[in-house]
This record gives C-alpha cells, sequence and structure tokens, in this order.
C-alpha cells in the first residue's frame, strides 16, 4: 500500500514512521524546507523514545520519504493523512485553520479519488467542514474519514504499534475499507476497529482526552485535601486504584497536567458546548483547578522563604511536560518558573531532553545545567517539576552538601517522606505529611 502522510509533527513523524515500518511506502509532506532536509539526512526532529531506529530504517529501505510538495503527495496515495496543528486558537477553541487551508489546496489539485482522513484532533463536525471546503474545489470523488489518534508521548510508538483500538469514522464503505486494510497489520491481536460516524469518532478522542484530565484532576483535588485533614494521599490512591472499575492509571498527585493535548482539548471541548448552549460543568472545573494545580507549590515556597524570595536561588528539575519528551507545551515547569521570576528568584534548571526548547522562551533569564548536582549547587531550594527516571534515586548527602539549604518541594512525589527525613531535609510534597528539620 502507499500512504501520504501532511504534517511530521509528533503524530505526523509516528503515524509515517510506524506505518512504513509495515511494509507501507510512506512520504511525508511538510512546507518546513529546512524540516524535511533535516529528516532527509537522517534526523529526528522530535525527541520520542524507539523512534530513531524505525526512523532510520525505513529511510534506509526507501519506504519512507519526504517532501514539500502538496502534489506529490496527492499523485503518491489514494490515502492522505492530515496531521496538522489544531493549537487552541487563542479564544478556548481549537484553530482549524491548517486543517482548512490543507483541505483546500488538495481540493484544487487533486485529480482522482481520495480519502482524506482527518488524524489531527478536532472539534464535532470538522470532517463536515473539510467535505464542505473540499466541494468548492473539486468536482472529483473523495471521502473524509475521522481517525483520531491515541499517542501517548513518551510511549508513541508502541501505541501505535499496538493499539488498544482503531476508531474509523466514515459512512463510507469504500474507505472504511481502504481503513481496515490500511491498520490491518496492527490489530493481529484481536485489539478491535471500531467502525462509527465521523461526529462520534471526533467526539471519541475529546471524551477520551477530557474524562483522562478529569481523573487526574480528581486525585489532586484529593491530593490537597489529605493535606487538610492529615490522609496520606498514596494510600487513598493505592486503596481507590484497587477497584477494577476505577483501575489505577491516572491516579498519581502533582502539579497538574500539562502538554499539547489534555490542555486545549478540554477548552475545546468545554467551548463547543457552550457553543451548542450545553455547559460542561465538571470540566469547567477541571480547567479551572488545575490551573490552580499548576503552581501550588509556591506559597509553600514562599512561607519556607517568609515571603521573600529575591536573592534566592531554586533550583527546579523538569521542564517536559511529562517524562520521555522534550516537548514544553503547557508544562507546569514554566508556571512556575514564571511565577518564580515574578517573585524575584534565581531559577537554575536541569532536563534531560526539553533544555534547548525552554531556551528558546527564556533565553539568558534562567540558567541551564548539565545535570542535577549542578543544577543544586549553591541553590536555596529544590523544586520538582517532572517525573523523570534520573531524578528518582540521587545522592540526597551530596545534595545537601551542595544546597544553601536542605529543603525540596517535590511536585511529583518521588521519594519516601522517611528517607527524606533520615537525610536530614525539609521535604513538601503533595498531599502528604510535610518533613520539617527538628
Amino acid at each position: 500500500m502507499k500512504l501520504t502522510v501532511v504534517g511530521t509533527g509528533y503524530v505526523g513523524l509516528v503515524t509515517g514512521t510506524c506505518m512504513a515500518e509495515t511494509g507501507v511506502e510512506v512520504l511525508c509532506v511538510d512546507n518546513n524546507v529546512e524540516k524535511v532536509k533535516m529528516m532527509e539526512a537522517g534526523r529526528l526532529p522530535i525527541y520520542e523514545p524507539h523512534l530513531d531506529q524505525l526512523f532510520q530504517r525505513n529511510i534506509s529501505s526507501g519506504r519512507l520519504k519526504f517532501t514539500t510538495d502538496l502534489k506529490e503527495g496527492l499523485d503518491h496515495a489514494d490515502i492522505i493523512m492530515l496531521a496538522l496543528p489544531t493549537p487552541d486558537g487563542g479564544n478556548g477553541f481549537a484553530d482549524l485553520t491548517y486543517v482548512l487551508q490543507v483541505s483546500e489546496a488538495i481540493g484544487k489539485q487533486m485529480s482522482s479519488y481520495k480519502v482524506i482522513v482527518n488524524k489531527s484532533t478536532v472539534p464535532v463536525g470538522t470532517a463536515a467542514k473539510v467535505e464542505e471546503v473540499l466541494n468548492r474545489h473539486t468536482d472529483l470523488p473523495f471521502h473524509v474519514v475521522s481517525n483520531p489518534e491515541f499517542l501517548r508521548e513518551g510511549f508513541a510508538v508502541d501505541d501505535f504499534l499496538k493499539p488498544e483500538r482503531i476508531i474509523i469514522g466514515s459512512r463510507s464503505d469504500r474507505a472504511v475499507d481502504m481503513m481496515k486494510q490500511l491498520y490491518r497489520p496492527f490489530v493481529r491481536s484481536g485489539n478491535p476497529i471500531l467502525v462509527m460516524d465521523e461526529k462520534s469518532s471526533e467526539l471519541t478522542k475529546y471524551a477520551a482526552n477530557a474524562f483522562l484530565a478529569t481523573k487526574i484532576t480528581f486525585m489532586n483535588e484529593i491530593a490537597n485535601f489529605c493535606e487538610k485533614v492529615g490522609a496520606d494521599v498514596d494510600m487513598v490512591r493505592r486503596g481507590v486504584g484497587t477497584d477494577s472499575r476505577i483501575g489505577k492509571r491516572f491516579l498519581f498527585p502533582g502539579i497538574g497536567y500539562g502538554g499539547s493535548c489534555f490542555p486545549k482539548d478540554v477548552k475545546a471541548l468545554y467551548n463547543s458546548g457552550k457553543e451548542a448552549n450545553y455547559t460542561f460543568n465538571i470540566l469547567e472545573a477541571v480547567i479551572k483547578t488545575n490551573d490552580l494545580q499548576k503552581t501550588v507549590l509556591l506559597p509553600r515556597i514562599e512561607a519556607y522563604f517568609k515571603g521573600d524570595l529575591k536573592e534566592k536561588t531554586i533550583a527546579v528539575w523538569g521542564l517536559a511536560f511529562k517524562p520521555e519528551t522534550d516537548d514544553i507545551r503547557e508544562a507546569p515547569a514554566l508556571y512556575m518558573i514564571d511565577a518564580l521570576l515574578s517573585a524575584g528568584a534565581t531559577i537554575k534548571t536541569h532536563d534531560p531532553e526539553a533544555m534547548s526548547n525552554v531556551e528558546k522562551l527564556y533565553g539568558s533569564k534562567i540558567e541551564y545545567c548539565q545535570n542535577i548536582y549542578e543544577a543544586v549547587s549553591n541553590a536555596d531550594a529544590l523544586v520538582i517539576c517532572t517525573e523523570w527516571s534520573t531524578f528518582r534515586s540521587p545522592d540526597f548527602k551530596r545534595i545537601k552538601g551542595l544546597m544553601v539549604s536542605p529543603a525540596i518541594f517535590d511536585g511529583r512525589n518521588l521519594y519516601d517522606i522517611l528517607t527524606l527525613k533520615n537525610e536530614g531535609f525539609y521535604y513538601s510534597s503533595i498531599g502528604r505529611s510535610l518533613i520539617q528539620l527538628t
């Protein structure tokens, strides 16, 4: 088979590479000339575990190619996947500019039947909008399919190669048959391909992300309450997670969710509801609570320093919104850094993958350190924002010796409370007992 993927961000590049791994001839289209040259030279523009090996192998085999020419992409395959950005438009709605612009270009340049696949996360009714745009510019036959992705950054390759389900939103038997053929290698173990109408498919993606964001936020609320009443959120989490109706995942409390999906998708679904004269009361609370949670550690840090952070040096471990990615979109660490800078603090940071992306935002306003110990050297406090595995077992004696004061504010509950007590740290985490020096 042949496939064209338009857009080479996280979704597009993982989709194209993993499809090529099954023998599909994939042509990826992107309008960024430098990016295309980089990929043609075998260099990935993103960090995603395990992607590099597949990327190199399929480029070498000739199954994965790149171009800036959309017409070349249209001539290459009958299935055209749109993996384009749908960012927050600044008004809480997903910005469909890229999707609709490319759809218009496809309509003007296509020369035969095409299946146009929305792989991007898009609001309910987008397939109909794409169809309308195409109809304005072509009389040739086509079908528009909604095929949402369910990829976790940091685990995207595994998620694509071993999907829990494939969603195909289409009322065209012809298009559905072509999509089933494309995805057949990925569901040999029996995981389902679910066929539904386009609107239901579009909403499935939003509903899934909104539910997971709600689950995270609910546990953060429980953690905050635990601190008020003296309960231990770790115990509560384990007790709740053993209920098969609830499950163990997405119950770890912290300083809120971030990334390219949850924040914008929750807002987009909430605002889509308002547009349809429906109020998602739960999502309204989720958005508000998550915004507050991102800086929940700030009052504790201020209290520790008696309200004065001027001339204090704060080390921040973790800048990406989650481990195993360099993505900093809506990362809680950035909200913490902004708040600390506003309070007059000096910031030293370390992250295994995301520092170059953060440097593009902050420049010389903060310091970028090559390892965790350089970051805490001469620091008055340490704030942990991302649960990278490299942060889990540090040399606490070395850290204590390097810091001006042994204070750790842990936004991801990485450490055992008794361990930190025995090491002589002031240790504040989320939903657990506070340890102070005695």
